[in-house]
């Protein structure tokens, strides 16, 4: 191939991936500029890109119409928790499936992978049937205590990468006098850190953005989830003003992509780290 078709080819592409950007990013530009404009504004018939005028109003009255700060407290609350369930129940189930050995090993994680494929609805009368013997419909409880029980498919990722480090290192530890416990916390966890923060991010993500089971199991607005509050902010009065609704879901977006934005270079050396080595 000549120098000519190369440069052309690389025009291509790019220009394929610049289409790809505008067309990923276009509706969150538009949420964000919608959540700067007048009531009005929006309403036109002729809509606009960009505000004639830059509304910062919106979002204390979209922060003051509902008790948005509590709902945010309370999102938080079950992503932490989540998140700590979700980091040490996969540790270290993926420890046990790729360190140590044991009878059965094998046919046991093919049955964890298999729970994947199980949807949500399948398990969601179950559960709800099992909180509520335990008096805890109406609380967070519900929403992260099934993250120490572990998840297949982080369980699968940290697997993967477990079974890359030398078992050298664990050799040299027995010999040291570590047991399994201190291999696990002295080396393979400094070792991990990159696939144990994909893991912490999939679920942080997963519990900010849960709609359903906020649904199922909180009963009192005090209680309610930034996703389930928006939902009621946007059913109060049989509806709501549009660009208040944008800007409460820009709030509610942004913690998603300061995270993503700091944490980019980890994400991704955890995802080929777990997928690629393995």
């Amino acid at each position: 191939m000549s120098s000519k078709n190369k440069y052309f080819g690389k025009i291509f592409v790019y220009g394929l991936l610049f289409i790809g950007v505008v067309a990923f990013l276009f509706p969150l530009l538009w949420m964000v500029c919608t959540s700067l404009k007048s009531n009005a504004e929006v309403m036109q018939a002729s809509p606009t890109l960009f505000p004639a005028e830059i509304q910062w109003d919106n979002y204390k009255k979209a922060t003051s119409a509902i008790p948005f700060w509590r709902y945010a407290m309370n999102s938080l609350t079950v992503c932490s928790l989540s998140v700590f369930g979700t980091v040490c129940s996969s540790v270290l189930v993926a420890y046990g499936f790729s360190r140590l050995k044991w009878r059965g090993r094998d046919s046991v994680f093919t049955l964890v992978l298999a729970t994947m494929i199980i949807p949500f609805p399948v398990l969601m009368v179950p559960q709800f049937v099992i909180f509520s013997e335990l008096g805890m419909i109406g609380s967070l409880k519900p929403l992260w205590l099934p993250t120490f029980f572990g998840s297949a498919f982080n369980i699968f990722l940290l697997r993967q990468f477990f079974r890359t480090i030398p078992k050298d290192l664990s050799e040299a530890a027995y010999i040291d006098g570590c047991s399994e416990i201190g291999i696990l916390f002295r080396i393979i966890l400094p070792l991990s850190k990159a696939p144990i923060l994909v893991v912490a991010l999939f679920q942080f993500i997963a519990s900010w953005n849960d709609f359903l089971g906020p649904l199922i199991y909180l009963t009192r607005q005090e209680s309610f989830t930034l996703s389930l509050g928006l939902q009621f902010f946007q059913g109060q009065h049989g509806g709501t003003q549009l660009n208040l609704l944008m800007a409460t879901a820009t709030l509610m977006t942004l913690p998603i992509m300061l995270l993503y934005f700091f944490t980019q270079k980890s994400f991704i050396d955890g995802i080929a780290s777990g997928g690629v080595k393995g």
